[in-house]
């Protein structure tokens, strides 16, 4: 019988693993064993109905290819240890576990959202949102205004969904995120979309064939929720209050109005200069569009009729502009939707336009601003590019040594005899160097740096790389926090919609996974390692799905295509 490849979660890590159904349980806890350096007696692997017990025969468990199981424990303390100690905390194994508590483990698949009919629009839109873990955070801390309230309204501080949950949008979010972290289960957002459609009746339109309410524009839902919780959702940041989103999704514009007609110039009429406040860039999609920063660029120039004060009519004017702020979340939102006449419903613009995992938008910037992030983003790469010179020259090294290990085994295994060429080759290469001109000089030997050697130099420019960054950003110190200092950005959730209409079709969201946490195997050091696994949103149904589905959602058809990108500012490197 064929074996069965399989995943096998284990404290935030995942194992392939080859699972044969002609052995039983003890076999693959041996197989995990070698993987996880935990002893088989230590492991509890769970399947369905229970703990894997050692004689279970493993074609029971009736293993689909791909399918995750997780298995809990912890070393004993490394071979030939005899004091196990005792733990610092007692270990607890999932089937001992509240369902809160699985819920939030690292790597648990998360909750996801019942569609109460046509609202996986907001379904897409929240879970979006929530992938923002400082918006999580200041939830949390949120109070609404006691001002006419009743006391009744303290409930909701204890996730009970009190009565100002049904009228503050801020304190229903809390509410809801909070349940959504105690479960691993679709749930019913029941109080969300009330308070919803309480602030905004538009979200409360019934659906024109009588069948209950609407579908609607999952960016329409998106800017009003960023609206509310920019008025609603305040912090402290020393002795400053703020609102958190002006503080981590607002970006500025710098904008410049000039009369397209020539006449006004000649008049004397002078470029109106002006400053914005933006919560998204628009991608503009035109019959030329084929990449993201295509239509950034687009949306950044625009045409605007208004009355010209010098001519003393209707004009043309151009506005431009360019990006003085970058925020640490940057919202895209691809303008695909128009109102089409004849139809008398917003069209969607099919064309396929591509965007990338990590998006530079210096360019779109202000010269002042761009002086300020050129140095930063430019040592970034530089780091980076030595960071993936050293993890090469590592696999270097680990393919000699098993190539040595390989050669030494096999000079044991034929009795240190060698046969008569490879006799020829040692001696070629013994002597090699050695004194063979006529004149009797030595032969020049040319020396090569070894791996580890040149590991060594590339970790302390690193280092050195790191330092200068560090001082760099320093430098900056006035830099407002909640900003984006080497304008980087790396996407973290895109909203699809499928279908060739806003008011028809469907929205799902991918949002990727929150880096893990480990170790450097050289170093020690603590570190986020990011595994490239997105969760897909389909309402209540959660997936997990590899990076290369993201490329798929470029549009150029009827199939599931972006609406809004959420990117945050790339991490910086530490000094660590």
């Amino acid at each position: 019988m064929a074996s069965i490849p399989i995943i096998v979660k284990h404290s935030g890590k995942r194992h392939e693993v080859e699972l044969d159904p002609t052995s039983n349980g003890e076999t693959l806890k041996y197989q995990l064993f070698s993987l996880t350096g935990v002893e088989p007696d230590r492991q509890k692997v769970l399947v369905k109905g229970g703990q894997l017990k050692d004689d279970t025969p493993l074609s029971s468990l009736n293993a689909k290819p791909g399918q995750t199981f997780m298995m809990m424990g912890t070393p004993s303390g490394g071979q030939g240890s005899t004091d196990l100690g005792r733990p610092k905390e007692a270990v607890k194994f999932l089937e001992d576990m509240t369902a809160a508590e699985v819920a939030q483990q690292e790597g648990a698949t998360p909750a996801g959202l019942q569609n109460l009919g046509n609202t996986c629009y907001l379904n897409s839109t929240l879970q979006t949102l929530r992938s923002v873990p400082e918006l999580q955070t200041e939830l949390q801390k949120y109070r609404p205004s006691r001002s006419g309230q009743s006391g009744l309204a303290d409930l909701s501080s204890f996730g009970l969904g009190g009565l100002d949950s049904s009228r503050d949008l801020a304190a229903s979010l809390r509410d809801l995120f909070k349940q959504m972290s105690e479960t691993q289960e679709g749930i019913p957002p029941l109080m969300f979309v009330n308070a919803l459609r309480n602030a905004f009746p538009q979200f409360a339109q019934q659906d024109r064939n009588g069948h209950g309410y609407a579908q609607q524009d999952a960016e329409e839902a998106w800017s009003q929720i960023v609206n509310q919780l920019r008025a609603k959702l305040t912090i402290t940041d020393g002795d400053k209050e703020s609102s958190f989103v002006d503080k981590y999704m607002a970006g500025q514009f710098e904008s410049v109005l000039e009369c397209d007609d020539p006449a006004a110039r000649e008049v004397g009429e002078q470029p109106n200069k002006s400053s914005d406040v933006f919560f998204k860039l628009d991608c503009h999609i035109g019959r030329d569009t084929n990449h993201l920063q295509d239509g950034i660029k687009e949306g950044l120039q625009e045409q605007i009729e208004k009355q010209s004060p010098t001519l003393d009519r209707n004009a043309l004017y151009t506005k431009r502009s360019e990006i003085a702020r970058l925020p640490q979340y940057l919202t895209v939102h691809f303008v695909r939707f128009f109102w089409k006449r004849e139809t008398q419903k917003k069209a969607k613009i099919m064309r396929k336009v591509t965007f990338p995992a990590e998006l530079d938008v210096v360019e779109f910037c202000t010269e002042e601003l761009r002086k300020q992030l050129v140095p930063v983003r430019d040592k970034v790469r530089e780091i980076r590019k030595d960071e993936l010179d050293v993890e090469r020259s590592r696999k270097r090294q680990k393919l000699s040594q098993q190539r040595e290990v390989s050669q030494k085994k096999e000079e044991e295994e034929s009795g240190g005899s060698l046969e008569p060429m490879q006799k020829k080759k040692k001696a070629a290469e013994e002597n090699k160097g050695k004194s063979n001109d006529k004149d009797g000089d030595t032969a020049m030997e040319e020396t090569f740096k070894t791996d580890a050697e040149y590991e060594a130099e590339k970790m302390d420019a690193i280092k050195a790389a790191k330092k200068e960054l560090y001082e760099l950003i320093q430098q900056k110190g006035s830099a407002e926090s909640g900003t984006n200092q080497s304008g980087l950005y790396e996407l973290r959730g895109v909203i699809t919609h499928q279908g060739a209409s806003a008011d028809s079709g469907h929205y799902t969201a991918y949002v990727k996974q929150q880096a893990r946490k480990s170790s450097d195997p050289q170093t020690g050091n603590k570190r986020r390692e990011e595994e490239d696994k997105w969760w897909w949103f389909n309402d209540d149904k959660v997936t997990e799905v590899e990076a290369e589905k993201i490329e798929t959602l470029s549009g150029g058809g009827e199939s599931h295509s972006a609406l809004i990108l959420l990117y945050r500012a790339i991490d910086l490197p530490t000094l660590e």
